[in-house]
């Protein structure tokens, strides 16, 4: 249903008249009402909120921000990008990037007329989401025609946020999470999935030479104990038997070498040594 056709003349409200969660926005002082999303737009809205919100160039996002664009107009787009405080109240100025989702019943006129005025209070951006029909993202900007993006191609804000995107991914799930994850990575340092696979597989590595190079301190201690214990049964003509250098080849405590080589340095026989030793 398209609404009624809007005076020319300002109309008698103000953003202060309005209260946050009230079902309006203001044009030009005239009231706007907002009716509540159907399924099919409510869902892709919290995906487009969390593809562009967590694109690595953005500190600030949110959906159904209302912004005071003037004396008489307060806008709220579905998902708005860029000046986004964590203040009570409407917001003063406007988002960067604003993302309007349009389905079955749209107002169109209402809908030019919002576009009209985040352009005109300064909005660099706004993408009008097609749900009906076939699928695309018209995107808004000013003093520019109007150009329409296609799925399989890719949507990109230059200045606004760091990486380009499907179409699909402003509705499709799939798509959605592919493209959050990218963001969530490049957030915390990495460039993609593959760099992180990369980075533990590199990881895994340092660990297993890390640990190779412990073993190896360990083995050449254990090795210097063995040596020790050979030469003083030699210097104190006490038979290294095989059964003895086996023990000791073998032997991988520290402290029972450290046994043994005390005790050869005062046993009578290299039995005397490894039989104390099992007691």
């Amino acid at each position: 249903m398209q609404a009624k056709r809007r005076p020319a003349e300002r109309g008698p409200f103000r953003p202060e008249h309005l209260r946050s969660g009230a079902p309006y926005e203001l044009s030009n002082g005239h009231p706007v009402y907002c009716a509540p999303t159907g399924g099919r737009g409510s869902g892709p809205n919290h995906l487009g909120s969390s593809v562009v919100g967590w694109d690595p160039a953005v500190k600030e996002a949110g959906v159904d921000t209302g912004y005071a664009l003037g004396p008489g107009t307060l806008r709220a787009p579905d998902v708005a990008v860029g000046n986004v405080p964590d203040q009570p109240g409407w917001v003063k100025g406007v988002p960067e990037l604003a993302i309007e989702y349009a389905d079955v019943g749209q107002d169109e006129e209402e809908l030019t007329r919002k576009v009209d005025d985040l352009l005109a209070a300064g909005t660099k951006l706004v993408w009008v989401v097609r749900l009906n029909g076939p699928r695309r993202v018209e995107v808004h900007e000013p003093r520019r025609k109007v150009r329409v993006v296609l799925p399989g191609q890719l949507l990109s804000a230059p200045g606004i946020l760091k990486n380009a995107f499907p179409v699909e991914a402003l509705y499709d799930r799939s798509e959605a999470e592919k493209a959050t994850l990218t963001n969530l990575l490049q957030r915390r340092g990495y460039e993609d999935l593959d760099a992180v696979l990369a980075a533990g597989r590199e990881e895994g590595r340092e660990e297993g030479r890390e640990e190779g190079r412990e073993e190896g301190r360990e083995e050449g201690i254990l090795e210097g104990k063995r040596d020790a214990l050979r030469r003083v049964l030699d210097r104190r003509g006490l038979r290294l038997t095989k059964s003895a250098a086996a023990k000791i080849a073998s032997c991988r405590s520290e402290r029972e070498l450290d046994g043994w080589l005390d005790r050869a340095l005062v046993a009578s026989s290299t039995a005397e040594v490894f039989r104390r030793a099992a007691r």
